[in-house]
């Protein structure tokens, strides 16, 4: 997947907005080495090395990376795979913000991030949980079959655990769970009756590989009408969003 870094920094910005309370749990200490799993556009990744830790940002977007680097070019950031990446030095903590839903592999992930914590290190996290943009997934592919993409209909591009689920991975690779929530926490969207084209844009494009662009055009507002009894809420567009958020501690 190819990503729009513009975008996502102009129409996007509650992604890393929302994850500045996630930095709350993450409890930043002066002089701790900590990794941000998916830095995106390095806008929290910043922000931990203004608050005294020694930050390094990854991300599997080069062109994330590029425009992290030109923005906040005094932050070490580069191109790595969440499920094969490793460092010489260990960290204190592994940070991440919407992005782990993205990871394929997750039980290798959770290795990697495991072997590069030192003992009592922890793995801070927000990611989708399950049911997140229930809705807009159901529309996307109701629309797909009725035009007669059943190919790009039974696309899966995140994965969004429970929080059972989710926790018993953790503590199967080695790490006690201190604290993880599941919870609805309905986001605004942005740019009105295009919020939800604009959201897809940016998320979604993988559901239209191989389909025309006027026929896309089509399907959109399909897809936006579908939704807007469920998303349109006194003058502002919301998506169903739910969020896995934990802290697990290297044991």
């Amino acid at each position: 997947m190819k990503w729009n870094a513009e975008l996502y920094d102009q129409k996007h910005a509650f992604v890393y907005q929302y994850g500045e309370s996630v930095l709350e749990l993450l409890g930043v200490q002066p002089g701790e080495r900590i990794l941000d799993l998916g830095c995106g556009t390095g806008y929290l990744t910043q922000q931990i090395a203004d608050l005294g830790a020694d930050v390094a940002g990854i991300d599997y977007s080069p062109e994330m990376i590029q425009k992290a680097k030109q923005s906040h070019p005094e932050v070490s950031f580069s191109v790595a795979d969440a499920s094969r990446f490793s460092f010489t030095e260990p960290f204190d903590a592994v940070f991440s913000n919407a992005a782990l839903h993205w990871v394929k592999n997750h039980d290798a992930m959770i290795k990697c991030v495991y072997h590069s914590l030192k003992p009592g290190g922890r793995f801070v996290a927000e990611m989708g949980g399950k049911g997140n943009v229930q809705q807009l997934i159901a529309a996307t592919k109701q629309v797909l079959l009725k035009h007669g993409y059943s190919k790009q209909a039974e696309t899966e591009i995140w994965r969004f655990p429970s929080l059972g689920e989710y926790t018993s991975e953790l503590e199967s690779h080695g790490f006690r769970v201190t604290f993880a929530v599941h919870f609805d926490r309905p986001t605004a969207l942005q740019d009105g009756e295009q919020s939800v084209t604009k959201w897809i844009a940016m998320f979604g494009e993988q559901y239209f590989e191989g389909v025309p662009s006027d026929t896309k055009q089509q399907m959109l507002k399909e897809i936006t009408e579908i939704l807007r009894p469920l998303y349109y809420k006194k003058g502002i567009w919301y998506s169903d969003y739910k969020r896995l958020r934990f802290i697990a501690v290297k044991q």
